[in-house]
């Protein structure tokens, strides 16, 4: 898989994009992670990527002359300053572009069935905003998908495009050590993840479970799941369906 990163801070990706599994899948060949500077696609001295907000207002609106040129440079494997069309986007080489997901609040909630969906994409390009927005044009021209971390603001994309690239590039194949580890974890069917213990059996009068002692699979396996409906029914109900809700009632 191939995934580009626009940002403004491309160390602030490159640095953890380094690290850990992420990193040996970047390291081994598994993501081609490409990052790109958006103010390489500017054409000033100061290389300005934001401007006052028409109408007036508070803060500054990133313009979307810089995020066009930069999307399509991206997309067709140009280079920066390349000639760019006054009425329209050119047309991507090789066919669509890819999917393009700019970060912003009123985006599709980032949850484990998006990140499926995406992790079955050859390439994705990740566009992170900074400053009071991004020109409403961005959104019409060169997004495909538009998606959030959540109900809160942070100072800009990159932290939404580091947990997107978590979250979908553990799921491709050979990125984790345990392949069966993605299909256990919360959220794959819509429950959480059963609690883990391992050593000390016993710490300040905390034990592990004597079924998870016991030997037998067959009972720990049935432990794990009332576990499961348990921890969902009373952490994240609204994960469950209408009416099965009750923290109290038994699994099954």
């Amino acid at each position: 898989m191939r995934i580009d990163v626009l940002t403004i801070f491309p160390d602030y990706v490159a640095g953890p994009a380094g690290l850990s599994l992420l990193g040996k899948a970047v390291e081994s060949g598994l993501v081609d992670l490409r990052l790109h500077d958006l103010r390489e696609h500017t054409d000033d001295v100061h290389r300005s990527v934001d401007d006052s907000p028409y109408g007036g207002g508070a803060g500054m609106v990133m313009r979307p002359d810089v995020w066009v040129a930069a999307a399509e440079a991206v997309w067709n494997d140009l280079p920066p300053h390349h000639a760019t069309p006054t009425e329209e986007l050119a047309h991507v080489a090789g066919g669509p572009r890819p999917r393009t997901i700019l970060f912003t609040p009123r985006g599709r909630r980032l949850d484990q069935a998006l990140a499926t969906e995406l992790a079955r994409e050859e390439r994705l390009v990740l566009c992170c905003g900074r400053y009071e927005g991004i020109d409403e044009r961005v959104h019409d021209l060169v997004a495909t998908d538009e998606v959030s971390l959540g109900d809160y603001v942070t100072f800009g994309g990159e932290v939404a495009a580091l947990a997107l690239l978590e979250a979908v590039v553990r799921l491709l194949p050979d990125a984790m050590g345990n392949a069966v580890s993605p299909a256990d974890e919360s959220f794959t069917d819509g429950l959480l993840e059963y609690p883990h213990y391992t050593r000390p059996a016993t710490i300040r009068g905390h034990d592990v479970p004597d079924v998870l002692l016991s030997g037998n699979h067959a009972l720990i396996e049935a432990w794990r799941h009332d576990q499961r409906v348990a921890l969902t029914r009373r952490r994240r109900p609204d994960l469950l369906p209408d009416g099965d809700t009750d923290p109290n009632r038994a699994p099954g």
